[in-house]
């Protein structure tokens, strides 16, 4: 079920050319994917993309949760957090990048189980890989529909209580900077597998709902053309496309070492990809809103985009403002 690169590659490609469905998810680094045939048939990895999944499990057991449930976080200091802040705004005024996505790890208590949070989340993407992860994302990678492809890049969050909370993302400089900055790496990026790219819908808001109130998020949506027989390719686009830009930063390349320089430590599965190809089309996401268990305990993963005009208090509350249940 878990393969090195090329060889998830060609699963993927090979499973495009006969039309074959596949599940599958790709770490951060590339260094691991998982591949699943005939995935609405297995229950190994519980999905739903968009109201397509092998799980309808919300029971009364579920639902009664929701009435005395409980998550405790428990987040890392503010002086941390700004060690790695600083590494990160050192390579921005140093010329290395002018976006990086920098990334916390929160730990957490809950009296629900990573089954329970997949099974009770309301989100457009759901994974939950047992004993490893959960995660409930809202953010799409592409979609590749009818010979098109799409991707949304979602850079922008705020909470919804706040009053004009919607105009103030969208005039925010530094929103409105990162926001940019997102769209023409993700234009770019599809130019390299599509044709005739272009920007559908620019900085347009979503509410999501959560545990501690709603939050309102800016995403865009851009579209490409891609060639005929492209399904055969399928694999070979998704990785040249990863890492997710809204994820890593811009330029790819010397973000990533940034990136590795300031978290000191590899993201695994969080903001890797996962997604769906039904045979025809492919859905796939971004694994953000993520809960890891490993040997300690739950980890909540989160983070933002940090730019020249980034105040460090606001990521900070930002990055903790994203540790939240979809419920």
């Amino acid at each position: 079920m878990y393969f090195q690169r090329d060889i998830l590659e060609k699963k993927m490609n090979n499973a495009g050319t006969k039309n074959s469905p596949f599940l599958f998810g790709i770490d951060f680094e590339m260094n691991e994917g998982f591949f699943i045939t005939d995935p609405l048939s297995q229950s190994d990895i519980l999905f739903d993309v968009n109201g397509i999944g092998n799980s309808n499990e919300v029971t009364s057991h579920y639902t009664k949760k929701l009435s005395y449930y409980n998550l405790e976080i428990f987040p890392e200091e503010l002086t941390v957090y700004k060690k790695r802040f600083k590494r990160v705004i050192k390579g921005i005024k140093r010329g290395d990048n002018y976006l990086t996505n920098l990334t916390i790890e929160t730990p957490v208590k809950t009296t629900l189980s990573l089954k329970e949070i997949f099974n009770l989340s309301k989100s457009t993407y759901k994974l939950l890989v047992p004993d490893r992860f959960v995660c409930f994302s809202p953010e799409c990678f592409i979609k590749i529909t009818d010979g098109k492809i799409y991707t949304f890049p979602m850079k922008g969050t705020i909470d919804a209580s706040i009053p004009d909370a919607e105009k103030i993302v969208i005039n925010d400089e530094k929103e409105t900077t990162e926001h940019n900055t997102i769209v023409d790496l993700l234009r770019n990026d599809l130019s390299k597998v599509a044709n005739n790219v272009r920007v559908n819908r620019f900085r347009y808001t979503d509410v999501v709902k959560t545990n501690k109130g709603s939050l309102i998020q800016v995403s865009s949506e851009i579209e490409g053309t891609l060639p005929s027989k492209y399904q055969s390719d399928i694999g070979t686009i998704l990785f040249k496309l990863l890492p997710a830009g809204s994820v890593s930063g811009a330029p790819k390349e010397s973000t990533l070492r940034t990136i590795i320089e300031a978290e000191k430590k590899p993201r695994g599965y969080f903001t890797g990809v996962a997604g769906y190809f039904d045979g025809t089309n492919l859905d796939s996401f971004v694994l953000i809103r993520f809960i890891e268990q490993n040997e300690k305990g739950l980890v909540f993963h989160s983070g933002g985009g940090i730019t020249s005009k980034s105040d460090v208090n606001k990521e900070y509350l930002e990055s903790l403002q994203k540790v939240y249940l979809p419920f």
